[in-house]
């Protein structure tokens, strides 16, 4: 059998056992481990799927996740136990025995690392630009100037991918003659979009936009083409305004429909602001969702049948029909409708679609089918995409990698470069992230800094203690905040390290998924966001904590509304080894993996364990915690009463030891706060009970 339909096996074996099983029951069962009772009893060993499969224990275990992070296998609480679960196949399961084809056409996607040819030629064309393409490399010179009608540019971390899209612009202009107006330059963020125009500044004519801003500027010159009165784009009062009439409507309030929306584990940690920001950005993601599909919002698309989700999808559906309707009925428009009605209205008016000689697209491993009907239907004559397959992370919101695979096939005899020179991390890091993503097959990055190895993986017992450990390493630190990140890869992680934060007064920030503003941080101020929402930026340490199998891969979500509807058309676990792929690339000099409880994420192999230093195991590394410190602060006191032959209650009392480790003082101003201790104790003790708090 080949080896992508060996997960068929898997949901087949599950089919066959006549009661529900748990992970380790089914394990032995595929590899036909005739000691386990269960198996021996049952006398499951007449089954056909029994032995069937001869992997090891930990590659079934990965193959379990997989189905049941691709929401074909399902943990349900046996009746009456709610604390004892066992796997059972969902409905997308059961369809996949039957009809093998989504998910083998989701593991089959062909990577090809594609090798750039330099050939003389090309550097001869190179070398008569001068001092244009100096300070590029030989990569980066063949994007800006290729002469073929279309181009992908593949173009990995820390590659400059923007410095080349800036710099081909400025080469149509300046060399080819192409009229500034007659060059589109299309990006994903308003972010993007102006550090585009930074690099432009003397093309003012180039028309640099986002896909809704285009789209935006054409349903304002066209509004009487398009609808029958002015529309428009809602804004952030009126979702507030229409999502209180819906639920109104429905007979709830903000907080009834929280509760019922959010589960115990997702409400954890985050204010009552920021669950009402969330709910109200998944109602309008979710109207959005249906636009882009160009389907009518109906009740049968919510998975209502899980009764884990009944009560909220039905109030999900009614509220979304409410904000539909509304919205039309009183001429407003949000994102999707920006692109779906210019597009509506382009097929409608073909003479007025604008035409461009060059289109170039940004963050093209993002587009989703409606962008790329977008670009089509302006159709230009030389199209050139930039983009990076390793980076593709949103496909939960409809973005399809699909696309930037098949560019080749899409448009035969166009010219793929392949851009590997990372200038962003040391080689270290580029060597880890490499070997992360190993299984796309793509061509390996290539390090341009150079410098020492600084990559750790850490194991605590607890997540407090993984927090501590992130929060002293800071204080330790001697890099400005702004150059430290902290990625999570929930909202409720950084939540929880936000509030600990404040109590040591460490200065920082929070940019999540749900802030959509940028944000600037201060000097001093370290920067804590989830990996989604730090896309695009770098820092010289890096600490990616909560590195467990339940966050990579996410085992739940923050939004419930992607759980209630049928989002099948990616498949979830390789995006979120893009992932954290994503999160360590971010880092320059310093990355530090850290997790808490029994072992770390399966996405850190045993190449990349060979690679990272200090693999500490969590029984030999301990941070200080009060009572760690507390018997610590003890041995140290004794020591010195007998090396002074002093009475250990004249060094330092109890009582003020306990404050030592209650407090865990950072700084000689912290030691100042300590009850007991006074400026004569500071001096004479001060540095060696700093050095026993940060060991």
């Amino acid at each position: 059998m080949e080896p992508e339909l060996d997960y068929l096996l898997v949901l087949k074996a599950l089919q066959e056992i006549p009661f529900g099983v748990g992970k380790k029951l089914l394990i032995d069962f595929l590899r036909g481990e005739e000691s386990n009772k269960s198996i021996d009893k049952n006398k499951l060993y007449n089954l056909p799927g029994y032995g069937s499969m001869a992997y090891s224990k930990e590659e079934l275990g990965q193959m379990i996740d997989s189905l049941i992070t691709n929401s074909m296998i399902q943990m349900v609480s046996l009746p009456g136990n709610r604390f004892w679960k066992v796997m059972e196949l969902t409905e997308k399961g059961l369809l996949e025995i039957s009809e093998p084809t989504l998910y083998k056409k989701k593991l089959s996607y062909s990577y090809e690392a594609i090798e750039t040819e330099i050939t003389d030629r090309d550097r001869e064309v190179f070398a008569a630009f001068g001092d244009f393409l100096d300070r590029y490399n030989d990569e980066q010179k063949k994007a800006i100037i290729c002469s073929k009608s279309h181009v992908l540019c593949i173009a990995g971390a820390g590659s400059g991918k923007t410095t080349v899209l800036a710099k081909r612009i400025e080469y149509l202009v300046r060399y080819r003659s192409v009229e500034q107006q007659k060059i589109l330059a299309i990006t994903f963020t308003r972010k993007a979009r102006q550090e585009m125009m930074k690099r432009l500044p003397d093309f003012h004519e180039v028309q640099i936009e986002t896909f809704n801003s285009f789209c935006e500027k054409v349903l304002r010159k066209h509004n009487d083409k398009v609808y029958d009165r002015p529309v428009r784009v809602v804004t952030y009062r009126d979702k507030v305004m229409m999502l209180n009439r819906a639920l109104s409507s429905l007979g709830f309030d903000m907080r009834k429909a929280i509760d019922a929306y959010f589960s115990p584990a997702q409400k954890r940690s985050k204010t009552s602001e920021q669950l009402a920001r969330i709910f109200l950005n998944d109602c309008f993601f979710l109207r959005d969702h249906f636009k882009f599909k160009n389907t009518p919002i109906e009740e049968s698309a919510f998975d209502i049948a899980d009764t884990r989700h009944t009560a909220s999808a039905r109030m999900m559906f009614g509220i979304c029909s409410y904000i539909d309707a509304y919205m039309r009925k009183n001429g407003l428009r949000d994102f999707a409708d920006q692109l779906m009605d210019a597009i509506a209205f382009f097929e409608a008016h073909p003479a007025e679609v604008p035409k461009f000689d060059h289109v170039l697209v940004d963050e093209y491993q993002d587009v989703n089918s409606t962008q790329i009907m977008l670009i089509d239907i302006l159709s230009p004559k030389n199209l050139f995409c930039v983009g990076d397959p390793r980076q593709s992370i949103f496909g939960w919101r409809g973005s399809d990698i699909r696309h930037i695979i098949a560019f080749g096939d899409k448009y035969h005899g166009s010219e793929t470069v392949t851009l590997k020179r990372n200038y962003r991390s040391t080689t270290p890091i580029v060597s880890l992230i490499n070997e992360s993503i190993r299984k796309m097959g793509l061509a390996d990055l290539e390090a341009d800094a150079e410098g020492e190895k600084d990559i750790k993986l850490l194991g605590f017992d607890t997540e407090s203690a993984e927090f501590e450990f992130v929060m002293q390493a800071i204080s330790a630190s001697k890099l400005p905040g702004s150059e430290i990140f902290v990625l999570a890869r929930t909202n409720r992680q950084l939540n929880e390290l936000s509030a600990l934060m404040k109590q040591r007064k460490i200065p920082h920030i929070i940019r999540s998924d749900e802030l959509k503003r940028s944000v600037s941080a201060a000097k001093d101020d370290v920067t804590l966001a989830t990996i989604h929402a730090i896309k695009g930026m770098e820092a010289d340490a890096v600490f990616v904590i909560g590195c467990t199998s339940n966050n990579f891969p996410c085992r739940g979500s923050e939004h419930p509304v992607v759980e209630m509807i049928k989002m099948d058309e990616y498949d979830k676990e390789e995006e979120e080894k893009r992932l954290f792929y994503v999160a360590m690339s971010r880092a320059r000099k310093s990355l530090y993996l850290s997790y808490h409880g029994k072992s770390h994420t399966s996405f850190i192999t045993e190449g990349m364990s060979d690679i990272i230093e200090g693999k500490v195991d969590k029984q030999e590394f301990s941070v200080v915690r009060s009572n760690d410190l507390l018997a610590r602060l003890k041995g140290w006191r004794k020591h010195l009463s007998e090396k002074t032959g002093l009475p250990a209650y004249c060094i330092l009392h109890d009582k003020t030891l306990n404050y030592i480790a209650m407090e865990m003082p950072l700084t000689r101003a912290d030691l100042e706060r300590i009850h007991g201790l006074g400026p004569a104790k500071i001096m004479k003790y001060g540095d060696e009970i700093l050095k026993i708090v940060c060991s």
